[in-house]
C-alpha cells in the first residue's frame, strides 16, 4: 500500500508561503555541469566541496542548485521509461531575462527541446549536459492569466514566439 493510499484525509493543506529552497542534482562531470549552470545560465558557484560537489545561486542566496558526482562520476542519463526528475524550473522575474537566457542558450548552441506560452506563463524546454530536464520560465502577471466563465484557469500549451520573445533584449 502506498504512503498516499494511507495518508489521513485529515492533514491540513502545507504553508502557502512553502516553496521548493533547491535542488541537488547527480551529475556525470562536475566541471562540465558547472560551465552549463554556472557558464551559460549564469548561476554564481557559492562553494565547492572539494573536486565532487559544487553549490551555485542566483543573488547570492547559499545555494539553489546543488551538484554532485558523488554517486554518478561518469555516469550516464536514467534510460527512457525510467522514474525520476522530468525537470527542473527556474522562474525567471521577467520576460526580458527570459529573453537573456535565450539568447546564452543560442550564443553556447544549446538546442530547445520546445518552446510554450501556456498563457500563465512563458517556457523554454532543454536538457542539461547529463540529460537533466531543464525549463526557463516566466510567469505573466496574473491580471493577464486566462480564465474560463467559471473563473477558473485556462492553461493551453502553445508556440511560444522566440523571435517576439528576444525583441524584449532591444528594448
Amino acid at each position: 500500500m502506498s504512503a498516499a493510499a494511507t495518508a489521513p484525509a485529515a492533514f491540513p493543506p502545507v504553508a502557502a508561503g512553502t516553496r521548493i529552497g533547491h535542488v541537488h542534482l547527480k551529475v556525470a562531470d562536475l566541471d562540465r555541469a558547472i560551465a552549463f549552470y554556472g557558464g551559460v545560465l549564469g548561476f554564481q558557484v557559492q562553494q565547492h566541496y572539494g573536486t565532487q560537489a559544487a553549490f551555485l545561486s542566483a543573488g547570492g542566496y547559499h545555494h539553489h542548485i546543488g551538484l554532485n558526482t558523488w554517486e554518478s562520476r561518469g555516469g550516464s542519463p536514467p534510460p527512457r521509461g525510467a522514474t525520476g526528475l522530468f525537470h527542473t524550473a527556474f522562474l525567471y522575474p521577467t520576460r526580458r531575462d527570459l529573453a537573456d537566457a535565450l539568447r546564452r542558450l543560442i550564443v553556447a548552441g544549446i538546442p530547445l527541446g520546445g518552446a510554450s506560452d501556456h498563457g500563465v506563463s512563458e517556457a523554454l524546454y532543454l536538457d542539461d549536459p547529463d540529460g537533466n530536464g531543464v525549463e526557463l520560465y516566466w510567469d505573466k502577471p496574473e491580471s493577464e492569466w486566462p480564465r474560463k466563465p467559471d473563473g477558473s484557469l485556462a492553461m493551453v500549451t502553445e508556440r511560444l514566439d522566440l523571435d517576439d520573445l528576444l525583441k524584449e533584449l532591444e528594448a
